[in-house]
């Protein structure tokens, strides 16, 4: 294997296949959306070289702001809540017993594979402002803080960010618990002869040896609150007003409700831009060295 591996032309045979695909499938599907971004297009007649003119139109609508701002609280949600809240449970569940842990495992995963609008219509019911479980919750509770949690200018955002949070959490909480059963047993025995709690053993050896995994859980919060789109095109549809729009939902209304593609493709390019920048700001800032257990 070693001399296989030792000519140039080898690895080259063994890497070709899956660069191609990734050419075809990931490359080549952005540089046609940048193309696009530069032109006027209706998706049936020739387009249109326009320059930059979809990028000033672009810097000059408000909603791009306003979307702008709705990814940043999304991911921002998704950040604060998200990741803490997995890393409690997959901490919890590194404790329990084989069988105790087999069912939380499955239990905490299983939003994460029902369908979104099943699970969107499960909160709409939740988040009603008449009956809704929530408000229901705090009438019991005593509290007159009935709120219409889809309406309002400012929950809005916040709500349909919890959805999302509690929905995808078990992709969290599988990877942070996979790398944290992964760590060596010996590490906690040392621990415990110190005198060091569970959970202190937990705060000073787990999460610093999870570095890495954070890495990617941050990459998929903070990516995946900016590229939100489901969650408001099914509970909001963008509503009230603009309040729930992301960059996703601007480009999903400029290239598929009003037909301009190129209009559309410019918000694309810069969501990916702004995805890239926040993956590689991650990647310099977080774990640039990777851990080995010796």
């Amino acid at each position: 294997m070693r001399k296989f591996f030792s000519r140039p032309w080898h690895i080259v045979v063994m890497v070709l296949p899956a660069l191609v695909l990734f050419l075809v499938m990931v490359i080549y599907p952005i540089g046609i959306v940048v193309v696009h971004s530069f032109s006027q297009w209706d998706g049936i007649n020739p387009m249109i070289f326009t320059g930059l003119d979809n990028y000033r139109r672009l810097f000059d609508d408000h909603i791009f702001y306003v979307a702008l701002k709705n990814g940043a609280l999304f991911a921002l949600v998704l950040l604060v809540l998200q990741i803490p809240l997995a890393t409690i449970l997959a901490l919890s569940v590194l404790n329990t017993g084989r069988r105790t842990r087999r069912f939380l495992r499955i239990s905490y995963f299983i939003p994460t594979v029902l369908s979104v609008t099943v699970v969107c219509q499960l909160w709409l019911s939740a988040y009603n402002a008449e009956n809704g479980l929530i408000n229901q919750l705090f009438e019991m509770l005593g509290m007159d803080y009935r709120q219409d949690w889809l309406s309002g200018s400012t929950t809005a955002i916040f709500a349909i960010a919890i959805v999302n949070m509690w929905q995808y959490m078990g992709y969290q909480f599988i990877m942070l618990f996979s790398a944290a059963h992964a760590v060596p047993g010996d590490y906690y025995e040392a621990a415990v002869l110190d005198g060091c709690s569970r959970t202190k053993a937990h705060l000073y050896i787990t999460i610093p040896l999870l570095q890495e995994t954070y890495k990617y859980s941050l990459i998929i919060a903070i990516t995946g609150g900016l590229n939100a789109f489901s969650n408001m095109y099914i509970m909001t549809g963008g509503g009230p007003g603009y309040d729930t729009y992301t960059l996703t939902y601007l480009m999903h209304r400029a290239a598929f409700r009003m037909g301009q593609y190129g209009y559309g493709s410019t918000v694309a390019t810069v969501l990916v831009l702004q995805c890239l920048l926040v993956s590689l700001i991650i990647n310099r800032l977080v774990a640039r060295e990777q851990i080995v257990y010796t």
